[in-house]
């Protein structure tokens, strides 16, 4: 019987897409199986298919404590990202599997990213691109970006890249962080700001925290009101940071101007009222995917695969859980 042990790869779009990446595991004797169904997998199929798997590569699926209570071949959960809120750290803890992120990986993409969502609502261009796709050309004024105030809220790695890049707009750029990195914004001409005077300040507002339980409904009905009615807000971090009823009550209200959003608070987010208004831009949580970011991200998930199974750790600060390593079992 091939006794040959398996890795799942979750991400869905990855069944569709050649990975070279992830040649190291098949030439060091590991399955890929690949996820088909063209969407996250459910709870209950991720523990139908764990049986004699040793590692996960994956995505925003579900890893509660229920699935690790069955996954007694499992490993190691190497998560494509960065976000880990879907996984029970502690329960994975408690059963022996290391859970290694992608951490400095993706972060140059969800700036790119954030940078075209916010240049897209500064200057109308959807409305623009509607106009003339209905047969209509209106050359309306907007707002454009050159020397707007960009507030950036969480100056993690996302949030510098982010600034970096508005320099060469000339921005006055604000920040908020609750441990600001002082010689960064110094350097970079980074204004260090309460939350409520960046709120009230800037034209647009770019959220970059993780999600934890300090920050679900970080920007909510209270701190919307602050904003400016001309402002725009743009989320590439976690839905849940957004408290979307207030968002799409502001928005519908006409106390802001817009919204670019690539995360929610369920995804896919299929009958939010966010998706019906007008001057909201909207992605499937795709900032982070760019084809650099996907290799970069495919290669350490791999390696950190690979040296669990050697019974080495994946590198400092990539294990969330790491005192699980020195009770690893080699895959059989």
């Amino acid at each position: 019987m091939d006794r040959k042990p398996k890795i799942l790869v979750t991400v869905q779009q990855f069944a569709d897409r050649e990975t070279p990446e992830l040649r190291p595991l098949e030439e060091a004797g590991f399955e890929i199986l690949l996820n088909r169904r063209g969407r996250p997998l459910t709870e209950q199929e991720l523990i139908d298919l764990l049986p004699g798997v040793f590692a996960t590569l994956a995505g925003g699926e579900p890893y509660t404590a229920r699935v690790f209570e069955h996954a007694t071949d499992l490993r190691v959960v190497a998560r494509f990202g960065v976000g880990y809120d879907q996984i029970d750290v502690p329960a994975a803890t408690r059963h022996g599997v290391a859970v290694a992120m992608a951490f400095g990986t993706n972060h140059e993409s969800v700036a790119d990213y954030t940078l075209a969502l916010m240049l897209a609502l500064a200057v109308d261009l959807l409305a623009h691109h509607e106009q003339v796709k209905g047969g209509r050309w209106i050359t309306d004024f907007h707002r454009g970006f050159w020397r707007a105030t960009v507030g950036i809220v969480g100056l993690g790695r996302i949030g510098k890249a982010v600034a970096r890049r508005c320099q060469g707009f000339e921005t006055r750029t604000l920040a908020y962080d609750p441990v600001p990195d002082t010689i960064f914004a110094r350097d970079h001409g980074v204004h260090l700001v309460p939350l409520d005077t960046l709120l009230r300040e800037a034209d647009i507002v770019t959220l970059h925290l993780p999600l934890a339980a300090e920050t679900v409904r970080f920007i909510n009905r209270d701190r919307l009101a602050l904003m400016r009615p001309t402002a725009f807000l743009i989320n590439t971090a976690r839905g849940a940071i957004v408290d979307e009823e207030a968002l799409a009550e502001a928005l519908t209200a006409g106390r802001l101007a817009g919204a670019g959003l690539d995360a929610f608070t369920v995804e896919p987010p299929f009958g939010s009222p966010l998706l019906t208004l007008d001057r909201v831009i909207v992605s499937p949580h795709a900032a982070g995917s760019d084809e650099r970011a996907t290799a970069a991200m495919l290669m350490r998930c791999a390696d950190s695969i690979l040296a669990v199974a050697r019974g080495e750790d994946p590198g400092p600060g990539l294990v969330l859980n790491p005192e699980v390593l020195t009770r690893e079992r080699s895959p059989s």
